[in-house]
């Protein structure tokens, strides 16, 4: 195979050592992982490696202390391991850190996060590397998206929409709060806060900003714009612009099309490094693309990869490091500008990579990673080492009883060869049953790597402590396999691709996993679709349903959603006006007169995604067309999945409940509504 540039691949692979903690014990003395214990558990974030390379800065991810912590989203602590794996918390507790950056001296720590717990807004703090207390050097008048410290040091570049006037506060406290849909919203803009002064200075941009990039001579930055704040535009309509730093003013503007990723200058100035779409049908920003900074013909940089580039730094001036999903694993890769043939050498390694940080010229790569016996931590990548795994923050993981995690492939009735990840139970069931639930990722351009795989929605180790096979397909139109492969799901709406669903059941029926009779299945958006199309268009396949957030009117949904555009251009690539009935056949809603299969659907009263009206769609027609039990429950704030600990945990709750109920019960009538939390709290 040629390709137009030399790929160097640097893999690195080898088995993690693990922290002592987690030690081989006995397993006849460990308990199995728990739904509370799935819901609760803390996970590294981003990870961010300091100037000079002995450091990494890392944000953690922290539940709320069930029944006994206020309602609300997780905590989010910001902290610092070395590279020989000593951490320490700079700013933790009951906090939420939204953006971190490294000073350019390394020296100190910038970070977005509210010091005093009443402020409205979140500030931008700053911290000594070396110790001490958080202080507030810019208070914050509205939320701040992300922070960028100038190459000079000088300057903190920020994102954030300008601040209401006080008059509008005032005028909503007396009730004057109308919102115009849509029109209402407010382009975020670049801010230049003066390091020395303390003084913050908007720039004028033609567009919405969601990401910022400083040329290393800091006389200009690249900024992704798109025409208008909303979703649509920011998934389909961003572009590159160049803008002049002194001037404020667009040099150039890259004439980008499709959905765009990371992006990042070379260390001399004169490529822009970016991920993005292949065109404005390409389902997801997984290739990996480069230019000159003043423009012109954009550089394929991994032509006719079959995988998906998911993040990448500048190695040096001349080459680019990159990770990168393939099938059910993951790659890291470099790439340099030679255009002599290369040899096609890549390997998976050990970790699942999540996102990789480097600066051009050191050899150490911060990342997040996980594995199948552990959610992301901080691992460190260097050539020719094994990755080594930093920080541990689930000790008592060690003393769980995990179920065993595999990759397997299955062939759909077609003859596609497709991948899916397999959690065997932990112990058969005395009752001879064996019970399998299907989870289905969303997208459908998403797909599942043998990693940790087990969430509050999807918690498939807790399953397999109760006896069950637990599968996460990779049906077609997951990413992961290239171009092609997502796009095989487009204009084709619930066909094969939910085919592949009831073909990786069929597949584990014939191989004696699991019982044919008694499978469920569960997933969120498109998985959530799949899961409400399963109950009713495929109803003799499955037992038990869980749909989440899901579409049950693929006509309804295009005019209650925020992402019209993109339903268009990656999904159904045609207008419901083109054809009305072939939208409405693809929807569950024309099947719910065939729904034999109990039916649990769970949507957030808030979600401008999916909004909850396609919820109560399918539970009204079930309800009214069949006799099969069907029950719907909203959460209140929730938007397009929940965020909330005490709502996921709820959510947990409801989808064991429904799916031990019907699977391994009596399956007679339908499972009380009630969950008894106030119990719960007393113990």
């Amino acid at each position: 195979m040629k390709h137009k540039y030399l790929v160097i691949l640097a893999i690195l692979c080898g088995i993690v050592s693990i922290p002592s903690s987690q030690a081989a014990v006995d397993n006849s003395s460990l308990q199995p992982l728990s739904l509370e214990e799935i819901v609760t558990l803390k996970k590294v974030k981003s990870v961010h490696m300091s100037p000079n390379g002995d450091a990494i800065a890392y944000l953690l991810t922290v539940p709320r202390t069930l029944y006994e912590d206020d309602d609300g989203d997780a905590w989010v602590q910001l902290h610092v391991v070395d590279l020989k794996g000593s951490s320490r918390a700079y700013f933790s507790g009951q906090v939420k850190v939204s953006s971190v950056a490294w000073s350019t001296d390394g020296n100190t720590l910038y970070f977005v996060a509210r010091r005093d717990e009443d402020a409205k807004y979140p500030d931008i703090l700053k911290m000594s590397l070396h110790g001490g207390e958080a202080s507030v050097f810019y208070v914050g008048k509205t939320d701040i998206k992300a922070i960028y410290p100038s190459p000079d040091g000088a300057t903190l570049a920020f994102l954030a929409v300008d601040p209401k006037p006080a008059v509008n506060e005032e005028l909503a406290e007396k009730g004057f709060k109308a919102l115009v849909y849509e029109e209402s919203r407010k382009n975020t803009r670049v801010w230049m806060l003066n390091l020395e002064t303390g003084e913050a200075l908007a720039h004028d941009l033609p567009g919405s900003a969601s990401k910022l990039a400083w040329a290393p001579d800091g006389k200009h930055y690249a900024v992704a714009l798109a025409p208008t704040p909303s979703v649509d535009d920011g998934y389909l309509a961003r572009d590159i612009f160049v803008i002049n730093t002194e001037q404020v003013s667009v040099r150039n503007q890259l004439g980008l099309v499709g959905k765009l990723g990371d992006f990042a200058w070379s260390p001399n100035g004169k490529r822009i490094a970016y991920i993005a779409g292949e065109n404005i049908n390409d389902p997801s920003p997984g290739r990996l693309y480069a230019m000159s900074s003043s423009g012109g013909e954009r550089r394929d940089l991994v032509p006719a990869y079959d995988g998906q580039v998911e993040d990448f730094y500048w190695f040096d001036k001349d080459s680019i490091a990159y990770s990168s999903a393939r099938g059910l694993w993951t790659e890291l890769s470099r790439i340099t500008f030679l255009e002599i043939e290369a040899a096609d050498e890549a390997r998976e390694i050990g970790p699942i990579l999540r996102s990789i940080d480097s600066l051009p010229g050191q050899r150490s790569v911060a990342a997040v990673a996980d594995r199948p016996a552990h959610p992301p931590e901080v691992y460190l990548l260097k050539p020719g080492s094994n990755p080594r795994r930093l920080t541990n923050s689930n000790p008592f993981l060690a003393n769980r009883l995990l179920g065993k995690q595999e990759a397997i492939t299955y062939t759909a009735r077609d003859d596609l060869k497709l991948g899916a990840v397999l959690i065997h139970p932990t112990s058969r069931r005395a009752d001879r049953r064996k019970p399998l639930v299907v989870f289905v990722h969303g997208g459908p351009e998403g797909h599942r790597s043998n990693g940790w795989v087990s969430n509050y929605s999807q918690p498939g180790q807790a399953l397999a402590g109760q006896g069950y096979t637990v599968v996460y397909p990779n049906y077609r139109g997951s990413t992961g396999r290239g171009v092609a492969f997502s796009k095989l799901g487009q204009h084709d709406y619930a066909a094969a691709e939910f085919n592949d669903l009831v073909d990786v059941k069929d597949h584990l029926v014939t191989e004696g996993l699991v019982d044919s009779d008694h499978t469920g299945i569960s997933g969120g958006s498109y998985g959530g679709y799949a899961s409400m199309w399963a109950a009713s268009a495929l109803s003799e396949h499955f037992a038990a349903a869980v749909a989440f957030v899901g579409i049950s009117n693929q006509l309804s949904k295009f005019g209650t959603s925020d992402i019209p555009q993109e339903m268009f251009n990656v999904h159904s690539r045609a207008w419901p006006w083109e054809d009305w009935m072939w939208m409405l056949e693809r929807s569950p809603v024309f099947h719910a007169d065939k729904t034999r299969t109990p039916l649990l659907i769970l949507a957030g009263d808030k979600d401008p995604r999916v909004h909850p009206s396609q919820s109560m769609e399918m539970y009204r027609h079930v309800k009214l067309r069949t006799d099969t039990p069907v029950r719907l429950v909203f959460y209140p704030g929730e938007k397009h999945g929940n965020k909330h600990t005490a709502a996921q945990f709820d959510y947990a709750l409801r989808l064991d409940r429904w799916m031990n109920y019907y699977l391994l019960g009596s399956g007679d009538g339908i499972p009380a509504y009630e969950i008894d939390h106030a119990a719960r709290m007393k113990k």
